[in-house]
């Protein structure tokens, strides 16, 4: 950005974890501390300063501000607090407080009635804390809760409504890092790495392989089992991605993700950020009306807050295969516009839950022609 790179942050589900970390070493130790060390699940090493320490024989408080780097985050600045209490019982128990929202809906990441704090961050709070009452030879119980000062305020201009989480904001993230989202300059980076695919001495420098995220790569690496050298995570932005491929002459594109991106090409969607729009369940429920589908299961549909969901009750009512054979050919559609036809192009849609019984693996719907250009991609 503005011939700079961009900072990357950390995610609301680091600070928690921070929080919980040093928050249990100061009961422990009796004493504060002002930073706190950890290293996210994407391997990278964080020290994370602690602010508004106390504690008393019992329990102990502090917190972690959030950083989401140039990211453009509602949640950055805002103080993600652990307050760490003695049990009698052995284990640690992970409650939200203030500020974090709770499911009212089934198909999140946590069941109805649990706090909005995904099994990523809840797995990394986990590893703090253990971490801390293995070194102080600490064998009793704790209880962490969570909260997040502001947070009811802020999740009034996210999501969580919609899909609902009520109350507060969700802690989050997978890797326990804010990848920052500046469109210009990841689409300039797509673009830099589409140039070195063409550049390179290989049989496949015009085939590219674009994925969505770290879950769509790796579906690419294990579940396909493709060589990423002519891969590009091109993220939200696949109608850049596009672009860039047919204008540098790329002869072969393979676009592989994840149903809860994907979903929204049915829509004609190419840029599927959420802050561009949200027609997953929409999307669905006009496949699964083409398809044949009573007004009994469109409505069980529009109730859903997730293609997982929604996909569930697709299955239950014996409509999946022909919804997802439509919504195939709408995805493909809508490549179609945006690439010229002398180019050879196929997407591939995975889900993590579901799989068709003729199909391998978690692959729900896919171009006609997909399994051909799998076949180039593999053996050339």
């Amino acid at each position: 950005m503005n011939g700079r790179l961009l900072r990357r942050g950390y995610t609301t589900g680091t600070c928690a974890a921070a929080a919980a970390g040093a928050a249990t070493w100061i009961l422990l130790h009796q004493g504060t501390c002002g930073t706190w060390q950890l290293t996210t699940p994407k391997g990278i090493h964080l020290s994370l300063a602690v602010m508004d320490a106390s504690f008393t024989a019992h329990t102990a408080s502090c917190g972690v501000r959030k950083d989401a780097g140039d990211d453009p985050d509602v949640t950055n600045g805002m103080v993600v607090y652990a307050t760490v209490c003695r049990t009698g019982k052995a284990g640690i128990r992970i409650e939200g407080g203030q500020g974090v929202g709770r499911v009212t809906k089934p198909g999140l990441d946590q069941p109805v009635g649990e706090a909005a704090i995904n099994s990523g961050p809840r797995k990394m709070i986990q590893r703090e804390c253990q971490a801390v009452c293995a070194e102080g030879a600490y064998t009793g119980g704790l209880l962490v809760r969570i909260s997040i000062p502001g947070g009811a305020e802020v999740a009034a201009r996210t999501f969580n409504p919609r899909v609902g989480i009520t109350g507060g904001i969700s802690v989050l993230g997978t890797s326990g890092i804010v990848e920052p989202m500046s469109e210009k300059a990841y689409a300039d980076t797509i673009r830099v790495e589409l140039n070195q695919i063409r550049s390179a001495d290989t049989p496949h420098k015009r085939e590219v392989i674009f994925t969505i995220g770290n879950m769509g790569e790796a579906f690419v690496r294990d579940t396909l089992g493709l060589s990423l050298e002519a891969h590009v995570k091109c993220s939200n932005f696949i109608g850049e991605a596009l672009a860039s491929a047919a204008e540098l002459g790329f002869k072969r594109i393979l676009l592989v993700g994840h149903i809860g991106k994907l979903v929204k090409l049915g829509m004609g969607m190419v840029n599927t950020h959420s802050s561009q729009g949200d027609a997953r369940i929409e999307t669905l429920i006009c496949c699964a009306l083409e398809a044949g589908a009573s007004l009994a299961l469109l409505h069980a549909i529009q109730d859903c807050v997730t293609t997982d969901a929604a996909l569930e009750v697709l299955r239950q009512g014996s409509l999946l295969p022909q919804t997802m054979h439509i919504l195939g050919k709408r995805i493909d559609a809508t490549l179609r516009r945006h690439l010229p036809p002398e180019m050879e192009r196929a997407f591939i849609c995975f889900d993590k839950k579901l799989s068709l019984p003729d199909r391998r693996g978690a692959i729900i719907c896919q171009s006609p022609h997909a399994d051909t250009i799998l076949e180039v991609l593999k053996h050339g």
